[in-house]
C-alpha cells in the first residue's frame, strides 16, 4: 500500500519557547534578530516555519521558576507582549484565541499564533493574575514549571503536597471558568490524577511522551493516559531526547556523566506516538515539539522545518491522511473548541 500524501498537512504545535529564547539573544528586539530572516542560532523562524507546515502554535511564555513573586507576572505578561510584537510586525501572523479564529486565519493563508502559559508561579498564588492573563488571550497554564508551587506538585521536584491542595484544585475550577486548559506536562502523578478528578473541561500535555518507554518523570504514566479518552484530551508527543530515550534519560538524570548516548531520531518519536495512539486513541494525540527551549534534538529534528520528515515517517508506518490530520492539528483544535468559555 502507498503511503499517504502529506502534502498541506498544518501543523499546530503545542509548546515553542521562542519568546524566552529570543529574550535572551535579543532582548525581544526584532531588529535585531529579525524572524523574518534565517535566523540560525534559532530553532524557529518565519521562512522554516513556512517549510515545516507550522500553520498555528501554542507559544510557551514561560519565565523561570527562580524570578519571584510578582517578578515571575511582570515577565510573564512581557512574554505575551513579545508575542503580540512578533503579530504586530509581520503581515503573516496574527494571533488567535478560539479554534474559529484559527480557522479564519488560515483561510487567509496565514499563521495562528497561540498563547500558552508555562508554570502556575507565573500566577504568584492569585486567581486574579490568572483572570488577568486568559483576558489577554493565554489559552492554557501548565501548572508547574520544574519546580513545585505553593498549590501543586511538579514532576522534577519534591513530592510535597501530595498532589494538588485544595487552592490548586480552585486553580483548576478556576480555569476551566475563564477558558484556560489545564496543561498536565511538568507535574507529578499524583497532580496529573488530581487535576483529572477536578476538571470538566478537557486537559492536554503540551509536551510530553510516555513513560512506558522512557522513565523520566516528566512523561505520563499508562494509567494517567487510560484516562484521557474520557477526559477528552491531548497528549502533545516532546521532541526532546532526554523524554524519548532511557539511555538519554538516565544520562541526565544522572548528571550528564560520560559521553553523551548516540543521537535521537524521529524514530524514537514515532515511537511514543505508536504508544500513545496504542493507548489513548488517535483522537488524542498531538505534537509539542519544545523547539528553541533545549539544547539537543533529534539528529533528524532540528527546527520547525521537519515537521513533514516526522509526518512521513508515519506515513510509511500506515498512519493515514486522516490519522495525520488528526495528530497535526485536529485533536488540538478540539480541545481549544472544548475549553472556549
Amino acid at each position: 500500500m502507498a503511503s499517504p500524501d502529506i502534502t498541506g498537512i498544518r501543523v499546530l504545535d503545542g509548546h515553542n519557547d521562542l519568546p524566552w529564547h529570543h529574550r535572551e539573544i535579543a532582548g525581544y528586539d526584532l531588529d535585531r534578530c529579525d524572524i523574518a530572516l534565517g535566523q540560525p542560532e534559532l530553532h524557529t523562524d518565519l521562512p522554516r516555519m513556512r517549510a515545516g507546515g507550522l500553520a498555528a502554535q501554542l507559544w510557551s511564555v514561560w519565565v523561570p521558576c527562580e524570578l519571584p513573586g510578582e517578578a515571575a507576572v511582570t515577565a510573564t505578561h512581557e512574554q505575551v507582549d513579545f508575542v503580540e510584537a512578533m503579530c504586530a510586525r509581520y503581515d503573516e501572523m496574527e494571533l488567535a484565541r478560539t479554534a474559529a479564529d484559527v480557522e479564519r486565519v488560515w483561510e487567509q493563508g496565514r499563521h495562528a499564533a497561540l498563547l500558552g502559559m508555562e508554570g502556575g508561579h507565573s500566577i504568584d498564588g492569585s486567581l486574579e493574575h490568572l483572570a488577568a492573563f486568559a483576558a489577554r488571550g493565554v489559552r492554557y497554564m501548565t501548572l508547574t514549571h520544574n519546580d513545585n508551587t505553593a498549590w501543586a506538585d511538579s514532576a522534577t521536584d519534591e513530592r510535597v503536597h501530595g498532589g494538588l491542595t485544595d487552592f490548586g484544585r480552585e486553580v483548576v475550577r478556576t480555569m476551566n471558568a475563564l477558558g484556560v486548559a489545564v496543561d498536565l506536562s511538568h507535574v507529578s502523578a499524583e497532580t496529573m490524577h488530581h487535576a483529572l478528578d477536578e476538571t470538566s473541561r478537557p486537559v492536554l500535555f503540551s509536551h510530553s511522551n510516555a513513560r512506558a518507554l522512557c522513565s523520566h518523570p516528566r512523561n505520563v504514566p499508562d494509567d494517567v493516559l487510560d484516562r484521557m479518552p474520557g477526559n477528552g484530551g491531548v497528549v502533545m508527543a516532546n521532541f526532546v531526547p532526554y523524554f524519548l530515550r532511557e539511555d538519554w534519560a538516565q544520562w541526565r538524570l544522572g548528571g550528564f556523566k560520560g559521553e553523551a548516548p548516540a543521537p535521537a531520531t524521529a524514530a524514537d518519536v514515532v515511537a511514543h506516538l505508536e504508544h500513545l495512539r496504542e493507548v489513548v486513541g488517535i483522537e488524542h494525540v498531538g505534537l509539542g515539539g519544545d523547539f528553541d527551549g533545549v539544547d539537543v534534538l533529534p539528529a533528524d529534528l532540528g527546527d520547525v522545518s521537519r515537521y513533514p520528515h516526522l509526518l512521513g515517517a508515519l506515513a510509511e508506518r500506515g498512519w493515514s491522511r486522516a490519522d495525520l490530520e488528526a495528530l497535526a492539528h485536529g485533536n488540538a483544535l478540539r480541545v481549544l473548541r472544548d475549553t472556549e468559555v
